[in-house]
C-alpha cells in the first residue's frame, strides 16, 4: 500500500477505487477491483486509504487540462479562453464564447465529481463495519459527508438538474436513474454539512492540513446558504468562520498581512486558507496520467503563463513558457489598473514588452494580460522525474478568508456596522480608505480581491448580473447552466438542459 503525509491527502493516489477514465459516462463508473472485494476496509488503514480516494477528486479545482479555475474564468467577463487558437479545447473556447454545446461540453466535469460523490456512498456504507477508535470512525464519516456536499455543490452550480445519488447502485439501476430537483440536492447539501459540522474538530494540526475541519464545513454552509438566497442563515454560519473582522477567528483564520503572500508558492495552508486543495512536484506525472486523477501537479500554472517566454532585462521576472490561456480581458484590467492587487493578479507583458524587458508570443485573444496569481516562475519548475510542465507544486484555494468575509457582508444585505467592517478588513488589508458598504460595492470588491480564483462567473449567475456582464460574448439565459454532457443522455432517462 503506497502511503503518504496526511497534508498531501487531496493529492494521494487512489488505490481503493479503480481509477477510471474522464471520457466514462459516470453512470458506468461501477466500483471494481480487487481493492474493493468484500474483505476490504478490515482495518484503520484500509479505511484511510478510502478516505484518501474521496479526498482525491478535490484536485479537480486546479488539476488536469479540465479544471475548475480556468474552466471558470473563461466564461467570465474578466477573462478570455486564450491558449493556441480557436479550437484548443473546444469546451474551454465554447464556453468562453457561449457557443457550447452537448458534444464539447467536458464530460469530466459531470463525471469526475460523480466519481467522488460514488468513492463517498461506497466508504458510508463499509465505515460502520470497520473495526476502529469509534470517535475516529466518526470523524471519517464526517470529512466524507462534507466532501460528497462539496462535489454536489458543484455540480449543481455548473449543471442545476443532476442525479442525486447517495447509495451505492446496483448494475441493474445505472440507466434509470432520473434527475432531482434541485431543490433536494441542495437539502441533502446541508444535511451532509450540518452533520459532519457536529462532528469534525474546531481546528486540525499541520500534519492534517488539507482535511475538512468544522470551520472550513462551516464556511462552505455558509456559502451554501448565499447560493440559495438563504441570508439570515448564510450570515450566522459564516460569522463564525469569519469571527471579529481583522481578528484571529475562532478558528484560528486571519487574513494575511500582506495580499502577495498568499500567491507565494511555498506559503501553503496559510492562517487565511480554509478550504485548500494540494499539489506536489514530485509525483512524476506524464502525459500518460494527465487528467486521469492519479496526476498530482497543478495545470493551472502552464495554462495560464505566456507562449515562448523571453527574459531580457535582468529586472524582468524569470518565467518558464506557457500556453496562454486565461488571458485578462481590457476591461478587467481597467478596472484593477490602479488597485493595489493589480501586481499579484496580472502579469502586463505588454508593458515588459514595450519596455524591451521581455518578449512572447500572443495565443488566441491576447491582450498582453496574464494572470500573475497562478504564473510560474523557473524556480517553481520540477527537477524531478515527471514531465515538467504538468508538476506545477501550487496548491489552489478553493475558500479563503476575504472571500468569506465578503460573502458574510453580502448575506447581511450589504448594510449595517458589521457588514461595513468586513468589507473595510479586507480593504485596509491592501491599504484602501474604508468606502461606504453596498451590495454594489461588495460586489466590485469580490471581483477585485478574487480574480481569476474561479468565481466571477458564478457570482453573476447567482446575483442576476451575468446576461449584463456576458451579453456581447453570446451569454443569454440558458447559459446560466452547462450543457450535459451528450454521453450522459445515452441509453439513460436523464433529460438534457433546457435551450442546450
Amino acid at each position: 500500500m503506497k502511503t503518504k503525509n496526511i497534508k498531501f491527502l487531496f493529492i494521494a493516489v487512489a488505490i481503493v477505487i479503480t481509477t477510471v477514465s474522464c471520457t466514462e459516462e459516470f453512470l458506468e463508473v461501477e466500483p471494481k477491483g480487487t481493492s474493493l472485494e468484500a474483505n476490504y476496509y478490515k482495518d484503520q488503514t484500509e479505511a484511510f486509504s478510502g478516505l484518501t480516494a474521496v479526498y482525491d477528486v478535490m484536485r479537480k479545482n486546479s488539476g488536469g487540462f479540465e479544471n475548475m479555475i480556468t474552466m471558470m474564468n473563461a466564461g467570465s467577463d474578466d477573462h478570455f479562453a486564450g491558449g493556441g487558437g480557436a479550437t484548443d479545447g473546444a469546451g474551454i473556447q465554447g464556453f468562453s464564447n457561449y457557443t457550447i454545446n452537448p458534444n464539447i461540453m467536458p464530460a469530466s466535469f459531470w463525471n469526475d465529481h460523480y466519481q467522488g460523490i460514488f468513492r463517498a456512498n461506497f466508504l458510508l456504507t463499509k465505515l460502520p463495519n470497520v473495526p476502529m477508535d469509534e470517535a475516529l470512525k466518526a470523524r471519517y464519516v464526517a470529512e466524507t459527508k462534507a466532501l460528497r456536499a462539496n462535489y454536489y455543490f458543484n455540480l449543481v452550480r455548473m449543471f442545476k438538474n443532476i442525479p442525486l445519488i447517495t447509495v451505492p447502485l446496483a448494475t441493474s439501476e445505472f440507466n434509470t436513474v432520473i434527475q432531482a430537483n434541485p431543490i433536494d440536492v441542495y437539502i441533502q447539501i446541508e444535511k451532509d454539512l450540518k452533520e459532519a459540522l457536529a462532528v469534525l474538530p474546531a481546528t486540525i494540526p499541520a500534519n492534517e492540513a488539507g482535511r475538512f475541519s468544522k470551520g472550513s464545513t462551516q464556511a462552505l454552509l455558509g456559502k451554501v446558504y448565499l447560493y440559495q438566497n438563504k441570508n439570515s442563515l448564510a450570515a450566522t454560519e459564516l460569522a463564525a468562520v469569519n469571527g471579529t473582522p481583522g481578528s484571529t477567528s475562532q478558528y484560528g483564520y486571519k487574513l494575511l498581512s500582506n495580499y502577495n503572500d498568499l500567491w507565494i508558492v511555498t506559503n501553503k495552508f496559510n492562517t487565511e486558507s480554509i478550504l485548500e486543495v494540494a499539489h506536489t512536484n514530485v509525483s512524476s506525472s506524464g502525459w500518460g496520467n494527465w487528467g486521469s486523477g492519479s496526476d498530482e501537479g497543478n495545470t493551472v500554472n502552464v495554462m495560464c503563463g505566456p507562449r515562448t517566454y523571453t527574459k531580457i532585462a535582468p529586472t524582468a521576472p524569470d518565467l518558464p513558457s506557457g500556453w496562454s490561456f486565461n488571458v485578462i480581458t481590457q476591461g478587467f484590467y481597467d478596472v484593477i489598473k490602479t488597485d493595489p492587487r493589480f501586481g499579484a493578479t496580472v502579469l502586463d507583458m505588454k508593458a515588459l514588452q514595450t519596455a524591451g524587458q521581455a518578449s512572447y508570443i500572443g495565443g488566441y485573444q491576447d491582450t498582453g494580460y496574464f494572470l500573475n496569481k497562478f504564473t510560474p516562475r523557473k524556480s517553481d519548475v520540477t527537477t524531478g522525474t515527471g514531465e515538467p510542465v504538468l508538476n506545477y507544486k501550487q496548491n489552489s484555494y478553493v475558500i479563503r478568508l476575504a472571500d468569506t468575509y465578503l460573502m458574510e457582508a453580502e448575506a447581511l444585505g450589504g448594510t449595517g456596522t458589521r457588514a461595513q467592517a468586513l468589507l473595510d478588513a479586507v480593504r485596509a488589508r491592501v491599504g484602501l480608505p474604508s468606502t461606504p458598504v453596498s451590495l454594489v460595492a461588495i460586489a466590485a470588491e469580490r471581483r477585485l480581491e478574487l480574480g481569476g480564483e474561479g468565481h466571477r462567473f458564478f457570482d453573476l449567475v447567482r446575483t442576476g448580473k451575468a446576461a449584463s456582464a456576458l451579453g456581447s460574448r453570446g451569454f443569454t439565459a440558458k447559459n446560466e447552466i452547462f450543457p450535459i454532457p451528450f454521453k450522459e443522455l445515452q441509453n439513460t432517462v436523464i433529460v438534457q438542459n433546457p435551450g442546450y
